[in-house]
Formats: structure tokens, sequence, C-alpha cells
């Protein structure tokens, strides 16, 4: 089977292999900064200004700066090689918006659930989902200015996860921890389907 194609020269052209990444988690915890921070392309952003009507329906607690929010999702690419891009795609955190995240998860290599330790209760759906779904996931925990520090092992036996689910802390700011995340993540799905983990 062919796997490139012929350009106007009669050159082939290779066609890279594309992972798929989801970023979730609860509202107001970091995945548009995210993806923004480590995208190489201006990403894509679905976000709408938050008006009086959602009072009441979007939890401000420890986030009452926000001010817009994601209504479809949040796209990023990284390119790795010739050979390999991944997209990132950030999902909506309000529980009106779930519907899309059937669709956003289909064909996904495996998803980071973003945490913010002021509000980690908002976690449990997203860590309920990809649980139910057996798509790989990591625990990302989003270290924001002021917020009170928790150790790997604190987040992981508040969350009761599985042992094998990788926990890492991250600044959703930073291009470089951002990375480490979804290298955690890629490493965890390698060990899961028994292949060899990429070298660091």
């Amino acid at each position: 089977m062919d796997s490139g194609l012929s350009d106007r020269d009669g050159a082939e052209r290779r066609i890279p292999l594309a992972l798929k990444i989801l970023i979730a988690g609860g509202f107001g915890v970091g995945k548009t900064t995210l993806v923004g921070a480590v995208s190489e392309i201006r990403p894509l952003h679905t976000e709408e200004v938050l008006t009086d009507a959602s009072a009441g329906t979007d939890d401000l607690y420890g986030v009452e700066g926000k001010r817009t929010t994601t209504v479809a999702m949040d796209f990023g690419r990284i390119t790795i090689n010739d050979d390999l891009q991944v997209y990132l795609f950030g999902t909506p955190g309000q529980d009106r918006f779930w519907f899309l995240w059937d669709e956003l998860a289909f064909g996904a290599l495996g998803a980071v659930v973003l945490t913010d330790t002021r509000r980690l209760a908002d976690c449990f759906p997203s860590v309920d989902y990809f649980e139910r779904r057996g798509i790989p996931f990591v625990v990302a925990v989003n270290c924001f200015d002021g917020a009170k520090r928790y150790t790997v092992e604190a987040v992981r036996g508040a969350l009761d996860l599985d042992p094998e689910v990788p926990v890492v802390l991250c600044d959703a700011r930073s291009r470089q921890s951002g990375k480490t995340v979804l290298v955690a993540l890629v490493e965890h799905v390698a060990q899961r389907r028994g292949d060899p983990v990429p070298a660091g």
C-alpha cells in the first residue's frame, strides 16, 4: 500500500502519521492555556465571554478572574518530525457541552486530565469518562500561583486513581512543562500497549 502522494514533479511526498490527544478537565483549569503553550501554530480557540446568563451555572470559585469559556474545543499542533504530528484537542469543561466529548474522543491516543487542587472534584467526571471508555490518560496538576501545593501521592489518593495512572505536576503556561506532560502520556500509552518506551 502506497503511504505517500506524488507532487507535480513526480517526487513522492510522505503523509505524516497523526496522533490525537485530548486535553480535558473541569471549568477554568487551564486547558486553553496548555494547548496554547505547547502548540507550534496559533491555536484555534472557541471561547466566548462569560455573561450574567451563566451566573449560577458556571462556578467561578477559585477562578474569579476568568472572563471567557471554551464552548466547543481548542485545537493545536506539534510536529515531532517529518513522519509524526500530534494534534491537541482541548475539551469544553462545563457539563452542558459534554455532548461534544464523544466526537472529540474518537480515535484519540489518550488524554491529559488537567486538575486544579482548589477544585479537585471538578476533574472526577473527566477521570470517570476515560476510565469507562478504556482511554489511557494521565493526571496533570496545574500548580496555580498562590494555590496550596500537594504531593503526587496526595493527589493520587484524593482521586482514588489506579496505581498505573501517572500523576505529574505542571505549569500550564510553560511550553516545556506542557511537553513533559505529553511525554508522560505517550510513555504511559506505550507501556500499556507493551511497546518500547521512546527514549527521552
